[in-house]
């Protein structure tokens, strides 16, 4: 390990504890969010149950079971898709926080970068603190250059 000033290292284990602290609240505000579309999905459910709905003609053209399918299909995918970024987010900040799981840490900084405007500040902020090398040294990421055990002659 090379020597780095005592000053760095404290200031790289706030920034990750901070970033650890801003996915947690960032998967917070995204499970929430992803949670409206639920509204979608029972929408869909009622018209599939009961494609009838409110009238009572039989002669009704409007093929209500098919569209709540989509109602549901699309409205479960929103969700799930939401829901699982979320957790990913919450796992990246636990992962931060331990600095461990460097590679998924990296892809959700980068997941990140795509749900603006809060997203992509978190994202980018993420990827450019681990891409210290004092960062990735305290993660025990080894660089390009380095086999097991050996470092590369500075």
């Amino acid at each position: 390990m090379s020597w780095m000033p005592v000053g760095a290292v404290d200031k790289d284990v706030e920034h990750l504890n901070l970033l650890a602290t801003f996915h947690y609240i960032a998967g917070a505000i995204t499970a929430v969010f992803a949670s409206f579309p639920i509204i979608h999905v029972i929408v869909g459910l009622v018209f599939m149950l009961n494609p009838q709905g409110l009238s009572s003609d039989s002669r009704q053209l409007f093929p209500a079971r098919m569209f709540g399918m989509l109602f549901f299909v699309i409205g479960s995918l929103f969700v799930l898709i939401g829901w699982t970024l979320a957790v990913l987010n919450i796992y990246a900040g636990r992962s931060l926080k331990r600095r461990e799981k460097y590679t998924l840490c990296l892809v959700v900084a980068c997941l990140n970068c795509m749900q603006m405007p809060i997203g992509t500040a978190l994202g980018v902020f993420t990827l450019i603190v681990l891409l210290r090398d004092s960062v990735k040294q305290m993660f025990g990421v080894r660089g390009p250059g380095t086999k097991a055990g050996w470092n590369r002659p500075s």
